[in-house]
């Protein structure tokens, strides 16, 4: 089998693991110790890991987060998500084609004690939110009991590796998420009042105002706190087209998983749906992880992400479709190519403009929805509770931070350990870093062309300040008071000493410096660059584009370096003509013939688009439905079996809401689906204190 793990990394350290064996469709193949299955078979070039029961099509990963169940696989005979076990040495792992049988039983199975506990506060959530409450709630030595169903704390934060935006003085702005991850557990382990249960689920609370928790795997709580806070984060959505259940598609948390927490490569060649943040800063890591990316498409006639993250892309190589939308994914078992199109004002496809791409891998990365359902069942049954981060509002992780920071002062003041007022300017603070992106300012070049000062490649209005504090001189400046405004320059062209920090440090690599004096005809510009040292040399040609990614021409490299405290952010000086040097914003990194369309586009005749993916209902069958009349969605769930699957209707309820508008059909009319009392799947033995690994029989 090929090897698809990331061998080299311009930010993430490649460490040393245990190498062990397990059996895939009993042949033995290498893992490495601490991942999980769905890595390990990544790694080893499988997309595949079964078939579904009802048409037979091929199943792969898709959330990579434990939310749905497409990465099902028999683990010694055992059905689980491949996602979430972490595999184990001499492991027999067989792909779960069509439903799996029930395991056999040695004999009788053997009870225990379910745990049932007291605590002052519950926390459900151990990314950012959780995090910085449990945090504030520790340093008050308050009992804490914090759960996270990963194998680690961090959240979303584990796969971050670019560095944040916001505020340096209230989120640790500037330094990058996974290295934030480490400093908010560091801070959190100090406290002995907070417990940590990690590779456990909350499944439900309950109308006695307590909550069910999956204790690692295996063992039922039933957990009776004072407070809750909820703090899960938030699942992507997913997106009905043709060929949507495709190996190959999956969503930008799962890419991510994979790459950035795995040092797996599941993709040679990227195509991107979706314009946010989620999308763009996705498509950046695939690059640095050497992944060639096709292209991007955006339905509006903007990107939603931010504008610097859209220009960071575009000024590498990467073109980005607005206006466009995706039409199917195309292959025989697999991705193989993509067909997109343009959308009119009414975000329906022009016929005529359809184009397809190869691609083996699509990513969905079209917004999230709050993990919520824990808080709104606790609100609905009296239990004193608080929510935070995305499952409050989607934002930004430095918005979670803060908002997490917020709640756990709340809470604490709730039970009375905690007096003092929550400053006025914290709620402030808060809505600042959940700001959406604000006004673009077009971009003004200096009109000098003397000495050194950094060029702001930056126009928007977005929540960040780092730049502030990295000049020496305090030479750049934002409005404290609102820290959404570009950066301004205060100094002229002799104070700069060009010692390229704000080069280095800028979250959106969106700052470059031009120095006049050594040569005001052929000045030296420093421009940022996050790839290896591999990639690029000195006396290399190389292409240099400006902010919207327009090339300017070619340039011979001077130096690649790093400066004190970089952060792994390398500096490239090139020799620039002085025509060229302020609009220089980026050097590009991808070459054009990699995201030029197929000479004809691929038409996919075959209407399978899905809209349950765990019971690969298509839109087809619904919308059939409704014609006939239906409007209880509980109806149509017991007919077509659509939300009765693992994940219990969480990703389907948009898509088919979508399919009555289209009918014509107002909200008013529509019956929703009941909530299930057990938001996620368990085995009945583990309610009932079983404890089914000590019973299963070998055979």
């Amino acid at each position: 089998m090929s090897d698809y793990r990331i061998r080299q990394h311009p930010i993430l350290p490649i460490p040393e693991r245990e190498s062990i064996e397990f059996y895939w469709r009993g042949k033995k193949i290498n893992a490495l110790a601490g991942e999980t299955i769905a890595s390990a078979l990544f790694a080893n070039g499988e997309r595949i890991f079964g078939h579904h029961h009802k048409d037979g099509s091929p199943l792969g990963i898709f959330c990579a987060n434990g939310q749905c169940s497409q990465c099902m696989v028999l683990a010694d005979g055992m059905p689980v998500k491949a996602c979430m076990e972490l595999i184990k040495s001499g492991q027999h792992v067989e792909p779960a084609d069509g439903l799996p049988d029930l395991p056999k039983v040695k004999d009788a199975p053997k009870f225990k004690p379910i745990i049932d506990r007291k605590v002052q506060v519950l926390i459900i959530g151990g990314g950012p939110a959780g995090l910085s409450a449990a945090i504030e709630l520790g340093r008050r030595g308050v009992q804490v009991l914090l759960v996270d169903d990963k194998h680690h704390l961090g959240g979303k934060l584990v796969l971050q590796t670019h560095r944040f935006f916001g505020s340096t003085k209230a989120v640790y702005a500037g330094t990058r998420g996974i290295d934030i991850a480490t400093r908010l557990e560091n801070d959190l382990r100090v406290h002995s009042s907070v417990e940590i249960w990690l590779n456990s689920t909350c499944l439900a609370v309950f109308s006695d105002k307590k909550v069910g928790i999956l204790k690692e795997g295996h063992d039922y709580a039933v957990i009776e706190p004072e407070v809750l806070l909820v703090a899960s984060g938030a699942r992507e959505k997913f997106l009905a087209f043709n060929g949507n259940a495709l190996p190959g598609v999956y969503g930008a948390g799962a890419f991510q998983t994979l790459v950035n927490r795995d040092l797996v490569r599941p993709a040679e060649k990227l195509f991107i749906v979706g314009g946010g943040n989620v999308g763009l800063i996705a498509g950046y890591h695939a690059l640095q992880a050497d992944i060639q990316v096709v292209g991007l498409v955006e339905a509006l006639p903007e990107c939603g992400g931010y504008k610097v993250h859209k220009d960071k892309l575009a000024r590498m190589g990467v073109p980005i479709y607005t206006s466009h939308t995706i039409l199917s994914a195309n292959g025989d078992g697999k991705v193989e190519s993509v067909t997109i199109a343009q959308v009119g004002s009414d975000f329906k496809p022009i016929p005529g403009t359809e184009k397809s791409f190869e691609c083996d891998s699509i990513l969905i990365a079209v917004g999230l929805d709050p993990v919520n359902e824990f808080y709104l069942k606790a609100k609905q049954y009296g239990l004193n509770c608080f929510v935070g981060g995305d499952a409050e509002e989607i934002a930004e992780a430095s918005a979670a931070i803060f908002s997490g920071k917020i709640r756990g002062m709340e809470i604490a003041r709730a039970l009375g350990v905690e007096t003092a007022e929550i400053p006025v300017e914290w709620y402030w603070t808060s809505e600042i870093l959940k700001s959406k992106p604000g006004d673009t300012i077009p971009e003004e070049l200096p009109e000098i062309e003397t000495g050194a000062f950094p060029v702001f490649h930056c126009t928007q209005e977005i929540p960040c300040d780092p730049c502030t504090g990295l000049c020496s001189h305090g030479l750049i400046y934002i409005d404290r008071k609102d820290i959404r405004q570009v950066p301004t320059f205060l100094g002229d062209s002799y104070c700069c000493e060009a010692c390229e920090k704000c080069v280095a440090g800028c979250p959106g690599l969106a700052i470059t410096l031009v120095n006049y004096r050594e040569n005001p005809e052929l000045p030296v510009v420093s421009i940022p660059y996050e790839f290896t040292r591999q990639t690029i040399k000195v006396n290399d040609r190389v292409s240099v584009l400006d902010t919207e990614g327009s090339e300017l021409g070619q340039v011979d490299v001077l130096s690649v370096h790093a400066i004190e405290n970089n952060d792994r952010t390398l500096v490239v000086e090139v020799n620039a003509p002085h025509e060229i040097a302020q609009k220089i914003a980026g050097i590009k990194v991808q070459d054009e013939d990699v995201t030029q369309p197929l000479d004809h586009y691929v038409a996919h005749i075959e209407d399978d688009t899905i809209v349950c993916r765990c019971e690969h209902v298509t839109a087809g069958e619904v919308r059939t439905l409704i014609r006939a009349g239906y409007r209880d969605m509980n109806e149509i769930k017991t007919v077509s079996r659509a939300g009765m699957g693992a994940c219990g209707g969480k990703t389907c309820v948009s898509l088919i809401l979508r399919l009555f508008r289209e009918e014509g059909i107002t909200r008013e009319e529509i019956t929703e689906y009941s909530k299930r009392p057990v938001f996620v799947e368990v085995p009945l033995g583990i309610l009932a204190g079983a404890n089914g690994q000590e019973n299963h029989a070998n055979d």
